[in-house]
């Protein structure tokens, strides 16, 4: 018997949800690098309304929140917009600026439906291309996006931290032309 999976566009009762799945994540993966106090100290009910305000009024018209959903249960979201890098097309270049699965539900193709989902949303907002910033050091992730058919594009940068420590990133991207639509007609 297979479970009831799905990926979909995020409603705005979903913010909680969304926002749990984001916390859990972060004192999973990033406590050592934040610090505990600074997880901790998360408010999950300001985060909800943060993601539900992304979701009612996003700040970008085509930035959108979707969820990858086990029966009627978040289990990983991802974040879609227009990129902002100075050497990007705003109109042809798209990004993959957020993507989380939680960390309990790994491995059960939640990341590959989101991804797909990702890609589809991307594409039907008439992006030509995606973009996605993830760390230097995430070989997983990294190993997962170019089996995916993404390649780094040679662009990288430094972010700070809320603690002032660098955060070491590479950019990938992949093409999001369908090859049948370069062949027909």
């Amino acid at each position: 018997m297979s479970a009831d999976v799905s990926v979909r566009l995020a409603w705005p009762d979903d913010a909680p949800a969304v926002a749990d799945v984001q916390l859990r994540t972060w004192r999973a993966e990033y406590a050592d690098v934040l610090g505990d106090d600074v997880v901790a100290g998360l408010d999950p009910e300001g985060v909800a309304e943060r993601w539900r305000a992304s979701v009612v009024a996003p700040p970008e018209a085509r930035m959108r929140v979707l969820v990858a959903l086990e029966r009627a249960t978040v289990r990983g979201y991802a974040v879609v917009h227009p990129c902002f890098d100075p050497d990007a097309d705003r109109v042809a270049d798209g990004e993959v600026g957020g993507f989380v699965v939680d960390p309990e539900h790994r491995r059960a193709g939640h990341g590959s439906r989101l991804l797909q989902a990702a890609v589809d949303t991307l594409r039907a907002d008439r992006f030509t291309r995606a973009v996605w910033w993830l760390s230097s050091t995430d070989d997983v992730l990294r190993r997962f996006l170019v089996e995916s058919g993404w390649e780094t594009d040679g662009a990288h940068r430094e972010l700070q931290d809320e603690t002032g420590r660098a955060i070491k990133q590479v950019r990938l991207h992949t093409a999001l032309t369908d090859e049948s639509e370069l062949t027909e007609g």
